[in-house]
């Protein structure tokens, strides 16, 4: 089932008009966003840079959050990935979509006007609340033993 959410292009002064984000297939669980640039950028080695969408969205619904991933192709081929792991946009946010790019080669890589550089994907939220106590009430079978303690394989 898919929800409708409003979505708007933020930047028509870059000549042509952003593509507005679509799913590839019927069992795409994520939109490729596209760069929003009027000419092609560099992404040194090394180097992160943000790059403009020209989206914005208005979710305006808590129990949902828009996250940015890496596009596996990109990574793999060419080193350039999602920065900080994954991008988190919540419901309240209404600005452009930046992604926040990485590029781990050791080669340069251009980023040309409406390239697919990352993927947006809608997850639902649960929000906690937290409560601070002296000890937990229950145990595990794995309990303080951290990370790596349930072995490799």
């Amino acid at each position: 089932m898919r929800r409708m959410i409003e979505a708007r292009v933020v930047h028509p002064l870059l000549g042509d008009a952003v593509q507005v984000p679509t799913y590839a297939t019927d069992g795409s669980a994520a939109l490729d966003l596209r760069a929003c640039i009027s000419e092609p950028v560099t992404l040194a080695p090394g180097a992160r840079l943000l790059v403009k969408t020209g989206l914005a969205i208005n979710m305006m619904d808590p129990g949902l959050v828009a996250i940015v991933a890496s596009r596996s192709g990109l990574s793999f081929k060419h080193g350039v990935r999602v920065a900080q792991g994954i991008g988190v946009i919540d419901a309240d946010y209404h600005g452009e979509i930046g992604v926040i790019l990485a590029n781990d080669s050791t080669e340069a890589y251009e980023i040309a006007p409406g390239e697919r550089i990352a993927q947006l994907m809608f997850q639902p939220v649960v929000q906690v609340a937290l409560r601070l106590v002296d000890e937990f009430s229950t145990t595990t079978e794995r309990s303080a033993g951290g990370f790596g303690h349930s072995g490799k394989l």
